[in-house]
Parts: structure tokens; C-alpha cells; sequence
């Protein structure tokens, strides 16, 4: 905040300096990076001698959260200033690459689709590419290559690499023990993350590609409550991954859970890349992708010529080129309307007789009349050919058995729908397809390992505190509005099985033994290194249902098959009781809130 003189922002361009504005008295600096505590992407300085007030970026949290007034204003700035960033600045990251390489596209839809502002230059197109390659000592076999900061050079880099080199992640604590962790990050993960967070929870968010999941690929969700005129996929990513770390979740992009350790309690989940982090609670909302084709040729044109999503990117690579739209749902339906904006025409594909029974009716009326669209009913997908690129698409008409080939460079492919669970198998139940069974769902079979007296909760898996929202789970109804409903749903269903944090007091000491009156506790076996209030501590809430006094206390750490009730004095109250177990060296437990709830 200015409070005199003027202050200069401008951007670091490769030793040069880019002027974006100049901010005088009563106005304030700062776009989306601060209020994540990531590195900025421009730099100030005084114009003129004067005064400002700094905000660190935890202030600056705390204050949105705490006044709904300055919150409009600082959220809506920053929002508008990061979009201006993106479409008037290169920012500070280069993308070399080819319109002939898979991996190329992979990079621009991480960076696109994470609001990361940046330069792309085509190596067959831009005659500045080889200033750069001779500068940095690059070969064409390189690319893509990304460039961060001018500094350093990443050759063909994982989305992690670059996610690191740009500074979107902080490091993961593998120790902390989070409240919860949400696998994914598409609608029904960030709503969770924001009812989570919102509602105190320390939350993490893992995400793999970028925020919105499947929908964020959408050109235009016209059908989702609010929003009249429509809005993309993406600009609803943006700004529920705003709304999330503006309560406080921390949301990281490029890290890829692994593996699920459900045999202990708090949970651990394996990152790809290394390192883990632990929780009591986790919601898995990993979506699904669309199913592939069985197509020889296929993986060889992924990512040049063969798409399974339609953004701003793809529709550059398209052009005015001949398409081929291959699936019949909504996602399919947008896209096609989408492309046909900029292509010569647009196929739709689809093995039915239609698109009446899988696809809303404003889309299969947009598509009949638009004059660029073709819908091809009973057909499919026989061959696709080509060199270093797709070329030529072969399909056919199951009622003739007559095939055709079109020179179509651009395939999109969206049928059906494949869960990202193979990293679960094991720990929880799932369907013949692969899709998470939850609560009603779940048959007695599924159940044999349940430690509970209590049956699953509505979106909880055969694993007690590990719930399933979105695409990902078992008969979910395939749509954003009903994703952020189970994901906003489910944060409910974690507090029955999780109480807050600020009902949990768990402490280890010893002090000196006091006065005592009669009061009695039971001492719980197999609980030694209790961090946190457990499913396998509700069985105790039977045995202390007498204990009448301010707070019911359960001390654990006593080996396996000693346990027994204990009678103990109190003079003073909870914490003379309280000071009895900490001269024993036990673990105390506050389960009070607990036993109101049971």
C-alpha cells in the first residue's frame, strides 16, 4: 500500500525492464503469486521518495478472510492483474518447441492451464529461436526446451520440473499431519478444499496436471447454476483454486499421488516424484479420462494430431484445418462448437444413432445447425495414419461396412470414461470397471476388513475416513454441479469421523501426583503413539459413557492385553486429573467433544 511518493512496477525482461504501471498514493501492488507467498513475477521500486505499508503474505490471508469488503477488492485485483499479465506479458518463462512434438503440448497446457504468463516460440517458425539456441549451447533434438528466468534451461522437462523451476510449490513436510488431503484437483476436490479449508481444516490438495480436472478442459460449461452467459473451464478452475487458498489450503500443482499406506492410521500417501504426506482424513478425487480407442497407432499421434481436450491451445495448433470429433457426450458436443468457430469443419462421431440420449439439448441443437458441423451417427474410428504427425483418418459406417479416409491432421478424442485408481488397489473397494465403491454401495464382501461397529458414511470407501467424490467414484452422475455438491458434502463427513483439531489435546509429561477423589477411566491397549483422535479410539467412547466429570480422558500407551480400569482420586477438577496421568508418563487424549457427538 502507497501511502506517498509513487512506486514503479515493471517487469524483468532478459536484462531489460518492461514498464506495467506506476502506483501512487493510496493504491496497492500485488497479483495472485502474493497472496500464495510464491516468488513475484515483477519487480518495484520507488519513482519517488515516500512511505508504504507492507503486507507479509499471512497478513494478507488472515485480512481477506477476516473483512468480506477489502477481500472483493484484493481478490478482484489480483485476478484481473494476473489475466493482464498473461495476455500483455512474456512473463518470465520460454517455451521452445514444435507443433510436431507431444511433449510440447503437454508444457503449454501445464503452463496455460495454471495462469503461468510465458513466451512459446515454434522452432519451424520463429527466426529468433536460433539467437537463443547458439546463447544457451541448444540442439534441435532439445526441445521443448523451457527457459526460466533467462537463467536456467530445462530440456524436455517432466511438469514437475517446471513447476518447481517457476516456483508454484513450497516443500511438502512429511511429517506434518494434515486434517486432510484431497487427490485431485478437479471440481469436486476444490470444493472440498474450499469447505475444508473455510471451515478450519489444514488442507492439501494434490493435483497432477493443473486445477479442474477434466472440466477445466471444457471451452464452455453453459449448464452450471450461475452462470447465464456460460463460463470456460478453466476461468471456473481459476476461481475455485482462488476461493480454496484464499481460506488457507495449499494446493500442489505437478505432484502425483502413488501409493495409498491404509494400514496405519494417520494414512501416508507416496508421491511419484519421492517423499510423502500423512493425514487423517482423504478424499480421492482423482476423476476419470477418457477412455482410449484400440487403435495400433494411437499412442504414436497423442499429442500430434490425436487430443483429448479442446482448449485455446489445441485450437491454435488446429487452425482452419478439417477436424474429427470422436464421442457423444457434453464434453464432446462443447468441443465441436468450440472448434468449428476457426475450423473448415468439424465431424462428430459418434458409433449410435444419436445424441439424443447423451448429450444436453442446447449442444445437439447448436450442433445441428451449425453449418461447419457434421454429425456422422453409426460410424467409427477404423485407422489413423501419418508420419511424424497424423495425416489421414480412416472411419466407417457400421450399417454399410464401407469405410472412407479423410486427410483430417486433428483427432479429438472423447468417449467414455477410465478412473485413475490403479494406485488404490488394495486399499479400497471398487467396481468391475475400477470405479470406487462407497457407503450404501459397498456389499458385505467389500466390508470383511471394516474395523468398525459402524457402517460407511454416505462417500465413505471400505476404508474408514478415506472418502470418494467426482467422476472417480462408483455411479457418480457425470457433471460439475453434482461433483462440487459431493465434494461439499463430504467435508461434513469428515468432521463426524475426524473432530476439529482445536478439540484434540494430546500432551506428554511427567509431574508430581496430587491430592485425588474417586473418579474412574479405562486405560486402552494398542493405542502407544496416538497423534491424533482415531476411528479405533470410538470403541472407548462405551467404556467411558460413566465418567462423569468435565472432560472424559483416555490414556493409552499400556502394552497390549494389560488393559484395565483404573480408579483415581480428583481434588481439583480436570486438570488434577488431568496432572495424575502426566506423573504416570501416558498419553492423554481429549475425547470430550467426541462423547457429545456418540
Amino acid at each position: 500500500m502507497i501511502l506517498s511518493g509513487t512506486l514503479e512496477i515493471v517487469e524483468p525482461l532478459d536484462g531489460k525492464e518492461l514498464p506495467i504501471t506506476v502506483a501512487g498514493p493510496g493504491e496497492f501492488t500485488g497479483e495472485m503469486n502474493m497472496l500464495l507467498g510464491r516468488r513475484s513475477l515483477v519487480r518495484a521500486r520507488m519513482k519517488e521518495p515516500g512511505e508504504v505499508l507492507v503486507l507479509s503474505p499471512d497478513v494478507l490471508r488472515k485480512l481477506v478472510q477476516a473483512d468480506t469488503e477489502l477481500s472483493e477488492i484484493f481478490l478482484r485485483a489480483f485476478i484481473l492483474r494476473r489475466v493482464a499479465l498473461i495476455a500483455k506479458t512474456p512473463g518470465d518463462a520460454v517455451l521452445i518447441g514444435s507443433s510436431h512434438s507431444a511433449a510440447t503440448l503437454r508444457i503449454r497446457e501445464f503452463l496455460t492451464r495454471n495462469g503461468q504468463p510465458h513466451a512459446y516460440l515454434d522452432v519451424e517458425k520463429d527466426p529468433s529461436v536460433q539467437a537463443l539456441f547458439d546463447r544457451f549451447g541448444l540442439k534441435i533434438d532439445d526441445v521443448p526446451v523451457v527457459i526460466c528466468r533467462y537463467d536456467r534451461v530445462l530440456k524436455n522437462p517432466s511438469n514437475e520440473e517446471v513447476a518447481d523451476c517457476l516456483g508454484l510449490n513450497a516443500v511438502l513436510d512429511s511429517c506434518a499431519i494434515r486434517d486432510l488431503v484431497v487427490v485431485g484437483g478437479g471440481p469436486a476436490g476444490l470444493a472440498a478444499a474450499v469447505y475444508g479449508a473455510s471451515e478450519g481444516l489444514d488442507v492439501l490438495v494434490l493435483e497432477t496436471k493443473a486445477p479442474g480436472g477434466q472440466a477445466g478442459s471444457s471451452s464452455k460449461i453453459e449448464n452450471y447454476l450461475g452462470f447465464p452467459t456460460g463460463i470456460s473451464g478453466l476461468a471456473l478452475a481459476s476461481r475455485a483454486l482462488t476461493q480454496a487458498q484464499k481460506f488457507g489450503a495449499e494446493v500442489s500443482i505437478a505432484r502425483t499421488a502413488a501409493t495409498l499406506i491404509c494400514k496405519q492410521h494417520p494414512y501416508r500417501l507416496e508421491i511419484a516424484s519421492g517423499g510423502s504426506v500423512r493425514a487423517r482424513a482423504v478424499i480421492l478425487a482423482t476423476g476419470a479420462q477418457y477412455r482410449k480407442l484400440p487403435l495400433p497407432e494411437l499412442a504414436r499421434f497423442e499429442g500430434v494430431g490425436v487430443y483429448y481436450g479442446a482448449t485455446s491451445v489445441e485450437r491454435q495448433f488446429c487452425g482452419d484445418e478439417e477436424i474429427v470429433v470422436v464421442g457423444g457426450g457434453n464434453s464432446a458436443g462443447q468441443a465441436a462448437v468450440y472448434l468449428a468457430e476457426t475450423a473448415r469443419h468439424v465431424h462428430v462421431v459418434v458409433r449410435g444413432p444419436g445424441l439424443a440420449a447423451t448429450m444436453s439439448r442446447y449442444l445437439i441443437q447448436r450442433i445441428e445447425e451449425h453449418p461447419r458441423i457434421t454429425l456422422r451417427p453409426f460410424t467409427q474410428v477404423e485407422a489413423l495414419e501419418g508420419g511424424d504427425h497424423l495425416e489421414q483418418v480412416r472411419i466407417r459406417d457400421s450399417r454399410s461396412g464401407e469405410s472412407e479416409t479423410r486427410k483430417i491432421r486433428h483427432a479429438f478424442l472423447m468417449t467414455g470414461a477410465d478412473p485413475k485408481t490403479d494406485w488404490l488397489r488394495g486399499c479400497v473397494a471398487m467396481d468391475e470397471k475400477g470405479f470406487v465403491k462407497t457407503g450404501p454401495d459397498l456389499a458385505r464382501t467389500d466390508l470383511e476388513g471394516w474395523p468398525l461397529s459402524r457402517p460407511p458414511l454416505l462417500l465413505e470407501t471400505s476404508m474408514p475416513a478415506v472418502f470418494a467424490v467426482g467422476d472417480v467414484r462408483a455411479g457418480s452422475v457425470k457433471r460439475v454441479a453434482s461433483a462440487v455438491g459431493e465434494g461439499s458434502i463430504c467435508v461434513q463427513l469428515v468432521h463426524k469421523v475426524s473432530p476439529r483439531r482445536s478439540s484434540i489435546a494430546i500432551r506428554r509429561s511427567a509431574t508430581s501426583s496430587v491430592d485425588r477423589e474417586l473418579v474412574e477411566v479405562a486405560i486402552a491397549p494398542g493405542l502407544a503413539g496416538l497423534e491424533g483422535l482415531d476411528d479405533r479410539v470410538l470403541h472407548l467412547v462405551e467404556v467411558l459413557r460413566r465418567v462423569l466429570v468435565g472432560r472424559v480422558v483416555a490414556a493409552a500407551d499400556v502394552p497390549a492385553g494389560q488393559a484395565a480400569a483404573k480408579v483415581y482420586p480428583l481434588a481439583s477438577g480436570e486438570e488434577a486429573l488431568l496432572a495424575a496421568f502426566r506423573s504416570e508418563r501416558l498419553w492423554i487424549v481429549d475425547l470430550g467433544e467426541m462423547l457429545a457427538d456418540h
